[in-house]
């Protein structure tokens, strides 16, 4: 009779199997550590939507208050109660002592301020019709270059 020795195939096959479950073992570890991951992921969103959310029903309740409506409108709109004067100061700067920059002085870009909706409205108007004027104004130069010529003009031919 004749021995086989089975060790060295048993041996293989064990190690085969072991190689295995490592392979599994580590693939379930690391969709373990990327779904972990995941939810803190979500727990901190979570929490950042249930504080935008306290700040939006803190929003409503200050707006459901009579008195933060009135003063939201005084300030924002200008608005004033029957019987009051309006002052619109033109110069703060003038009061103050300090120099307030808006977009509209032309100073740099550095340091930006928004207008409320109804100014930056009432300043692209300005703007508008500034530009209408200033090409009204060019049209009507043109009729008169079109017509006799003006005493500047005569003046540049003398100078030419």
């Amino acid at each position: 009779m004749k021995r086989t020795s089975a060790g060295p195939i048993a041996f293989f096959v064990a190690l085969f199997i072991i190689a295995l479950g490592l392979i599994q073992l580590i693939s379930t570890f690391h969709s373990y550590a990327l779904d972990l991951s995941e939810l803190n992921s979500l727990k901190k969103q979570e929490a950042a939507l249930v504080a935008q959310k306290q700040e939006l029903e803190n929003d409503i309740e200050r707006w459901d208050d009579d008195a933060y409506v009135t003063a939201q409108a005084r300030e924002r709109l200008g608005y004033v109660f029957p019987g009051e004067q309006p002052i619109r100061v033109e110069h703060p700067e003038a009061v103050t002592g300090k120099k307030t920059s808006t977009p509209l002085d032309g100073a740099d870009g550095a340091q930006e301020t928004t207008l409320p909706w109804y100014s930056e409205m009432a300043y692209s108007f300005k703007e508008a019709d500034a530009g209408k004027d200033k090409t009204h104004g060019a049209d009507a130069h043109d009729e008169t270059d079109a017509g006799a010529a003006t005493p500047s003009d005569d003046q540049d031919k003398e100078q030419q």
